[in-house]
């Protein structure tokens, strides 16, 4: 695949090549906005705004760029926000000369990436976790019930979900302190509260929604990908102890609304359609409002990269986003087809994902066998759960020949508990 190239340097192999063209929101001398990604620089949006570059696209548009969130940027739709896409992909690429012609321009439009603070990309409306990694809900289910029925009834017949707390969503970098809550740790014992003592990741990613809808109207699975703006990385972060006792009959309360972090740069399905691929067969067939053929998925490859305070980080899963059952297109057509809106930035999680090989599930709860197997980490340390000042680090990247088109980093530190 012959790969786009650019009068500015992009190292070898970057994840963030012109054929990426991510967005998020950045920090620069106290100020916050839409910005973009090209190797190691930074693109910022409002510099070009300001010359006029977008100028046949969204007319009168300085405010769009000037925005703390790209919520405003978003709802354009899809048509305007790829357009910018595309134009942004122009003024870099070797052929075009609109930009670089204009040197004072383009030496204040690009930053350097160590120059600015990436902060949350989007303020999160509605969020809705869904359980859609047939991998992972087996393994759930052989853990915690009978193996030979590990799934529930209903789970290959609907993508299962929740509506959990946006408030707690934060952007990589930020550090969150271990829960507390109430626990059981053995059922002829009495309840005690205190901090998680199984503390876990979940390996997912999200995609962001572009565009309202009306109370009582549904999405077509077919028409999904015009609601998708694109993607993060999301590690929905897990107290297990807290969940097993809270979570029935209503599922999980505390034990999922202390934390969860997404990656700063959203890629956009544009940028992802290089790598679409078919997904699992779903056996039976699912009713006619979640059926669709063709390739729904997206092959990314998934890590997770455990660190000790001090320490070296260890690979400790290796997954991928095209083991997921449900695609993103059923998904939202089952959480809209009840007549649920959708609103600009709303964030849907995908659930753990877990692949079929012991080294590449989504969790430590999998990945130790519900505490029966302990990771050895770098400094000969040994964790069944995640240790207060350890980081989790995980990346996302997809790749086809030369062309790579990665995520960045989704990383948090667990801090202690608050007194």
């Amino acid at each position: 695949m012959s790969m786009i190239k650019s009068w500015i340097d992009i190292p070898h192999g970057s994840e963030f090549p012109l054929e990426n063209i991510p967005f998020g929101i950045i920090k620069h001398q106290n100020s916050l906005r839409p910005a973009s990604r090209i190797g190691d620089l930074v693109v910022d949006l409002y510099v070009l705004a300001e010359a006029g570059y977008f100028d046949q696209i969204i007319p009168n548009n300085l405010d769009v760029f000037s925005q703390p969130t790209l919520n405003s940027f978003i709802s354009l739709g899809k048509r305007k926000t790829n357009a910018i896409r595309l134009r942004i992909q122009e003024l870099f690429s070797a052929d075009c000369s609109d930009l670089s012609d204009k040197p004072k321009v383009a030496n204040r439009c690009l930053l350097a990436f160590s120059e600015v603070e990436m902060m949350m990309p989007v303020q999160v409306g509605d969020y809705t976790d869904f359980y859609s990694s047939i991998e992972h809900a087996t393994n759930v289910g052989i853990m915690f019930r009978d193996p030979a029925n590990a799934l529930l009834p209903n789970w290959r017949h609907l993508p299962v979900g929740y509506h959990g707390r946006s408030s707690s969503i934060v952007v990589s970098g930020t550090g969150i302190h271990r829960p507390k809550g109430q626990t059981r740790p053995h059922d002829d014992q009495p309840v005690v509260f205190g901090p998680t003592r199984q503390l876990d990741f979940e390996l997912e990613m999200a995609f962001i929604t572009t565009g309202d809808t009306q109370l009582g109207n549904s999405i077509p699975v077919e028409e999904a990908e015009s609601h998708i703006f694109g993607l993060v990385i999301f590690n929905d972060l897990s107290a297990r102890d807290i969940q097993k006792w809270e979570y029935v009959p209503l599922g999980p309360f505390l034990s999922k609304s202390f934390g969860s972090v997404i990656s700063p740069w959203i890629v956009t399905l544009e940028a992802l359609a290089p790598f679409r691929v078919e997904g699992p067969e779903q056996l039976p067939e699912p009713l006619p409002y979640l059926r669709q053929k063709g390739a729904n998925n997206y092959d990314i490859g998934l890590e997770v990269y455990l660190q000790p305070e001090k320490a070296e980080p260890s690979l400790i899963s290796r997954s991928n986003f095209k083991y997921m059952y449900w695609s993103m297109q059923q998904q939202l057509a089952h959480q809209t087809v009840a007549g649920c809106n959708i609103r600009t930035g709303d964030l849907y999680g995908s659930g753990t994902i877990s692949g079929p090989t012991p080294d590449s599930f989504g969790s430590m709860l999998e990945l130790c066998w519900k505490g029966t197997r302990p990771i050895t980490l770098s400094d000969n340390s040994q964790r069944i759960f995640i240790h207060d000042k350890d980081t989790i680090v995980m990346k996302a990247c997809a790749t086809k020949g030369e062309l790579k088109v990665g995520f960045g980093e989704c990383s948090t530190t667990i801090l202690p508990a608050k007194q």
